[in-house]
């Protein structure tokens, strides 16, 4: 690595000797350093060797060309910018090197003031990247909020708004796909909360009938209805001083949203049954993997309650954005699996990891979690290997949006793969319309109007 105190180092590749002389003449005279080779294969073992800034490479050379030279630095040393130097100055040339992994694209005759400017924009590059890296490092003991892992920018960015929120006391609308962790989110925020040491409390509003889930949350006296057998204190009393998850939030019938709603404006319930009204002291978490905005809008969910719960809201992201989380979690789950069935199971096989990294994850942490235990236990070796997995793991192959091919035939209209990027948008998202409109620049009406044309 190059610092103030050092010249920056620079790497020359091209097959024509005068030019590498050249070269490394002008750059020594403007105080950078360098070293040239005339073979991509001499240039890789300095590679292995010493450390360089930035690499400029011919694009035309015998044996590996330095397209192919480019990618395979990229490989080795993605940190290294690479410039292409070519005599062929076409766009096609230029797309080449940057898909190949190339930071810049310079033609022939080379002006060694151009030079000069690219290759110092690319080692200010490198230096910032190298900060950056750092700052990362340093941060990576924060790979985890409470009970919430992972590494990826999307939940880095999480434990940052986790932290805040946790400090607040502000209700808390955690939404996301079904699977990706909104209790695991809502259970951190309380231990990270003044209220730890307080219970915390969740119910699942879709798993109780509208009489049940009234009994549940506000409670009921003896003889309220058919079953009440005696007093009921319900869960705002019990969670009295600490925090209530109201899971699945969204499918609370919307007459109960009302009372819901009476209840957290004046901070006192009713039991069922009863004309004696008790106050609590509770924070409240929402959790739904449902489109809250499109149901307020289509009169599914009150307004006033949605606002009402959504002080803060927090997005939780799919399992599939979240890159080699899918593998840090795998190995979680597996550790945790064979501790528990006491196996000598210790890590993944070659191509396991390429195919958890494949597969959508439709099901998200949750299915992750079970294709982890199922796997532990029906491994006979001391890794998972592919056949440890379900076979729609095995076998998935990753959804493309068809446009034709070259066949004029083939080919389709602007509104016909408008439709097909509308659908795949939607599917990516888990059929959350508000985040769909976000992605595409549109609104839930025109999404909504172009849908319905499609069905037509």
């Amino acid at each position: 690595m190059s610092s103030k105190d050092s010249k920056p180092q620079v790497l020359i590749v091209d097959d024509e000797r005068n030019m590498c002389e050249l070269i490394e003449t002008d750059l020594r005279l403007r105080g950078i350093a360098s070293r040239w080779f005339t073979s991509a294969a001499d240039a890789i073992e300095a590679l292995h060797q010493e450390n360089f800034d930035v690499i400029l490479t011919d694009v035309r050379m015998p044996g590996t060309t330095g397209l192919e030279f480019c990618a395979q630095i990229n490989a080795l040393r993605p940190d290294i910018p690479v410039i292409v130097m070519t005599a062929f100055g076409t766009l096609e040339t230029a797309v080449a090197a940057m898909r190949a992994g190339a930071y810049d694209f310079i033609t022939k005759p080379i002006e060694m003031d151009l030079l000069s400017i690219t290759l110092g924009r690319a080692i200010q590059h490198r230096q910032l990247t190298q900060q950056v890296r750092l700052l990362e490092l340093n941060q990576e003991s924060t790979s985890s909020f409470g009970e919430v892992l992972g590494q990826s920018p999307a939940m880095r960015t999480l434990y940052g708004q986790l932290s805040q929120v946790a400090a607040s006391d502000a209700s808390v609308l955690i939404t996301g796909e079904s699977g990706t962790g909104k209790e695991v989110v809502a259970r951190s925020i309380h231990a990270g909360s003044r209220r730890s040491n307080q219970p915390f409390v969740a119910v699942n509003c879709a798993a109780l009938t509208e009489t049940l889930l009234e009994s549940e949350l506000f409670g009921h006296v003896k003889g309220a209805f058919t079953d009440a057998r005696g007093e009921r204190r319900g869960l705002f009393v019990e969670a009295d001083g600490g925090t209530l998850l109201l899971d699945e939030m969204g499918e609370m019938p919307i007459s109960m949203q009302a009372k819901l709603l009476r209840a957290l404006e004046e901070r006192k319930v009713r039991p069922v049954g009863s004309d004696k009204e008790s106050r609590f002291d509770v924070r409240v978490l929402a959790a739904t993997n449902r489109d809250l905005e499109t149901a307020v809008a289509e009169g599914r969910f009150r307004e006033d309650l949605y606002y009402r719960i959504n002080v803060i809201g927090l997005e939780l992201p799919p399992l599939r954005s979240r890159g080699t989380d899918i593998l840090r979690l795998a190995e979680h789950f597996l550790k945790q699996f064979a501790t528990n069935e006491n196996k000598p199971v210790t890590g993944l096989a070659d191509g396991v990891a390429e195919k958890l990294l494949g597969y959508s994850w439709p099901g998200n942490v949750r299915e992750l979690r079970n294709v982890m235990e199922r796997a532990v236990a029906l491994t006979r070796y001391d890794k998972i290997t592919i056949e440890d997995l379900p076979e729609k793991i095995q076998n998935f192959r990753g959804g493309t949006i068809v446009i034709g091919g070259l066949d004029p035939t083939e080919l389709v209209s602007m509104e016909e793969l408008e439709q097909r990027y509308i659908n795949h948008v939607i599917e990516a998202t888990g059929g959350n319309q508000s985040q769909a409109a976000r992605i595409l620049g549109l609104d839930r009406k025109t999404i909504y109007r172009k849908l319905k044309r499609d069905a037509e």
